[in-house]
């Protein structure tokens, strides 16, 4: 269900006058990020993200919002980017990242100072239960045992004239940065400044580099030790093997906390300490299997499974009022819906359905805060009382922006699709809609393979973008997609260019033979990751499509294998190492297809993406020109996998927006 609000907005935005969205508005809109709630319940802080295309960056202040008064006003310095606010425990002052170190602000005067020094920068304050100390992240040197040693390494580092790096073992990047030989760290810190301590030396990621949660550092209730989050197998590049690890501030002692050989994380204690719950997926090697909700009686060390008969997989975890049940978000047929799970019965009900949930924390036993986006709308804070099942708008962050632009809503239709298998496909219709127009099409393809197209405002792939020239757009939740079951989700592994291949090509013939108004002859096509990689097997095979744009698409799969970072994700999905089991990575290659190659083609990739090297959009490329293809590389030597500068960002929607037109118009 919508707000009122929102149904309101939604119909102003559709009426006649309304204009088509532009990448100015677009670009322009404030980013919601973190919030936290102040421990009286009168304040809600977050910060806040404000794109300046002219100046090419887009930094973050902090904002302090009274939710009684709803009055608000940025508490960190306007020159200075800032992020994650974490109250004190007196609910007198807030601690944030600034400038690469910890501060702390009074919220009455504003006045503030840093907590930290640590020269090799930290981020990401966790409070004690006492108030007097917190914990912070750093990346270290881990052959370092003292943090005197930790800062003389950084600065060598910093000032060392020769850039040559010696590598010895993987990871040796990631994403789209290189290591370095350093590791994350966690430490603790007293609020004076005293006392700094690292809580997890050694050879390992705290937390993890990858596959983690949004919290995996944690205090136990009484303050005595701390549990983290780390992977601890000797090839990590290979291993999803993230375990609970428990250390005692006192002896500085470490002890492991589980055993189960696939991603475990997210460790929550419950407020009395006698629980501790996690998510855990049962699979090695797998990163996209279900997240089982797991509790531990702390007073007898037993552990069970609290969500063996859900389908779905867990998303953030919150322990409800009383310790009487455990509150989460999962991903469920294109919203991110709120669940709770009685840790007595294990009974689970829905508590709040229909919506994109991207965070949520506890006001009051009886009311929750919630962070909330839509496709016509980017995440707000809203709040929803448990008793009345009301849900209230709380900020307006970008109602001016939004106000008087054409949005339209995502609807939802199903079809058979491989395997005779109910999937569902969205579609989005341009400003101005006339029913009895044809308008071309844009089919848009989701990456992951193992995501999901929903109800969400990307920054990125943003439908209202794809639409605003005049396209109709849609997008198919094919089987791998997440939100419709693990088996659904499982159907994709070892099966790249089968099933989702066969849901993409039916699902376009469902939605030309059921949406009238869509012009068969005017169709499109673009994919990003395993959505490129889509596009370049469609690119192989006899298809509809007058043009197709591939961005950071796998073209081939063993120089894939070479060198992208995360080794447990080929290995997984093409069912071993190449050399050992070559015939997925055969078989689902593009590059064994250029003969094929005939459909007008836009590469787009990052030189900074080392999850899909770049190397593979200049192979694509290649291959497109020798056989004669139209085609153009949109190359970005200052991104990665994402195209994340304002000014480059409104290059690719130029670029992508003038290749739709050459094509479709």
């Amino acid at each position: 269900m919508r707000t009122i609000l929102l149904t309101v907005l939604l119909f102003l935005s559709a009426v006649t006058g309304a204009e088509k969205i532009t990448f100015t508005d677009f670009f322009g809109m404030e980013r919601l990020g973190g919030f936290a709630i102040s421990p009286n319940g009168r304040y809600v802080a977050y910060d806040l993200a404000t794109p300046d295309i002219n100046a090419n960056k887009i930094p973050r202040a902090v904002w302090l919002q009274d939710l009684t008064t709803g009055t608000k006003r940025q508490i960190s310095p306007e020159d200075i980017s800032a992020s994650g606010p974490v109250w004190a425990k007196n609910g007198k002052s807030l601690f944030y990242n600034r400038g690469g170190q910890i501060w702390q602000v009074n919220i009455k005067t504003g006045t503030g100072h840093p907590v930290t020094h640590f020269k090799p920068g930290v981020g990401g304050a966790v409070v004690a239960p006492d108030g007097k100390s917190l914990l912070f992240v750093s990346e270290v040197d881990p052959a370092c045992t003292n943090p005197v040693c930790m800062e003389k390494q950084f600065e060598a580092a910093q000032n060392k004239t020769v850039k040559a790096r010696l590598i010895k073992h993987l990871f040796f990047r990631h994403w789209n940065r290189w290591l370095e030989g350093n590791r994350s760290h966690v430490f603790n810190i007293n609020l004076d400044g005293g006392n700094l301590t690292d809580l997890t030396p050694g050879d390992y990621d705290t937390p993890p580099l990858d596959l983690g949660s949004r919290s995996d550092y944690v205090f136990s209730p009484d303050g005595k030790s701390v549990v983290f989050v780390r992977n601890t197998d000797p090839m990590v590049a290979a291993s999803t093997n993230n375990d609970l690890f428990s250390v005692e501030l006192a002896t500085g002692k470490i002890s492991r906390l589980t055993t189960n050989r696939g991603n475990d994380n997210g460790p929550a204690f419950s407020s009395d300490g006698r629980y501790l719950a996690w998510r855990s997926m049962a699979r090695a090697g797998f990163e996209a299997d279900r997240y089982r909700i797991m509790l531990r009686d702390l007073s007898n060390g037993k552990t069970k499974e609290l969500t063996k008969e859900f389908n779905l997989s867990a998303g953030d975890l919150t322990w409800g009022p009383a310790d009487k049940a455990i509150y989460f978000t999962t991903a469920e047929k294109g919203f991110v819906n709120l669940y709770r799970v009685n840790i007595a019965s294990g009974k689970i009900q829905p508590v709040l359905k229909g919506h994109f949930i991207g965070g949520f924390q506890f006001l009051s036993p009886a009311k929750l805060i919630l962070k909330i986006q839509s496709a016509t709308h980017p995440y707000e804070l809203y709040s929803y009382n448990l008793k009345l099942k009301e849900l209230k708008q709380i900020t307006h962050i970008n109602d001016k922006r939004l106000d008087g632009l054409a949005l339209s809503p995502l609807e939802s239709f199903w079809f058979k699709g491989a395997n005779g298998d109910s999937v569902e496909g969205f579609i989005v219709k341009p400003p101005h809609f006339d029913p009895a127009k044809k308008y071309p099409a844009i089919h848009l393809i989701h990456g992951g393979p193992q995501g999901e197209w929903g109800d969400d405002f990307h920054y990125r792939w943003n439908y209202q973008m794809f639409a605003a020239p005049g396209y109709v757009v849609y997008a198919i939740n094919f089987h791998g997609s997440v939100g419709y079951g693990q088996k659904f989700t499982d159907a994709v592994s070892g099966n790249w260019g089968a099933g989702p291949y066969e849901d993409l090509v039916k699902g376009t013939d469902y939605v030309l033979k059921h949406f009238p108004f869509i012009d068969k002859n005017r169709l499109a096509a673009a994919g990003a990751s395993y959505g490129g990689f889509m596009i370049n097997w469609i690119e192989g095979h006899d298809n509809p499509y007058k043009c197709l744009i591939s961005h950071d698409g796998v073209f081939d799969q063993r120089s894939m294998y070479g060198a992208t970072e995360e080794l447990w994700f080929p290995e997984w999905e093409f069912r071993g190492l190449y050399w050992n089991h070559p015939g997925l990575y055969e078989k689902y290659s593009p590059s064994s297809l250029v003969a094929n190659f005939k459909t007008p083609m836009l590469v787009v990739h990052g030189e900074r993406d080392y999850r899909v090297p770049y190397t593979q959009g200049l192979q694509l490329f290649t291959a497109l020109q020798r056989q004669g293809v139209e085609s153009e590389l949109l190359f970005f030597p200052d991104e990665d996998h994402f195209v994340r500068k304002p000014q480059n960002a409104r290059l690719w929607w130029k670029t992508v927006q003038e290749w739709f037109a050459k094509h479709l118009k």
